[in-house]
């Protein structure tokens, strides 16, 4: 049953992994991508010509949001980690679902401003759909919850 914590632990975290370094396209349009911290455009050379986001609050807040759920995804893998070897058999993984949780809530947070607020941002877009990164914010979110969950659950075994 640890192994299979450990795993949905993982795919969580390589997700939000991916989600910054990898993917990170929230809208897309035709010769446009834009993600949380620069807006590409194709240029009529056909070459992507990149500008950094607006310094927009809910903006700014969305990028806080995922960078803590990535924070708080890492410390919680690094407890489980210190709990694993330091909790008496029987013990639960409290402090580890804890941070779990709130990086869940994190990224359900900043993916719902998102949500919410991006056609305050990108108005010169023509139908605008959403990008990868976007999607797979969605996805961390019930990973890193039910992960979450399933630690505050798990009790060690020896």
């Amino acid at each position: 049953f640890s192994h299979l914590l450990l795993a949905i632990h993982i795919i969580a975290a390589l997700t939000l992994w991916t989600l910054f370094f990898l993917h990170q396209s929230w809208l897309v349009g035709n010769g446009y991508s834009a993600d949380l911290w620069q807006n590409c455009s194709t240029t009529t050379t056909g070459t992507w010509h990149c500008l950094t986001s607006s310094n927009n609050e809910w903006l700014q807040s969305v990028q806080a949001m995922m960078i803590l759920s990535i924070i708080f995804s890492v410390l919680s893998l690094f407890l489980f980690f210190c709990q694993l070897f330091t909790l008496t058999k029987g013990g639960r993984f409290y402090i580890t679902g804890f941070f779990q949780v709130l990086a869940a809530a994190c990224v359900m947070a900043g993916a719902s401003i998102f949500t919410v607020r991006h056609s305050e941002w990108q108005t010169a877009v023509n139908d605008p759909s959403y990008g990868f990164a976007y999607i797979l914010a969605w996805v961390a979110f019930p990973l890193a919850a039910v992960s979450g969950i399933i630690y505050i659950i798990l009790r060690k075994r020896e």
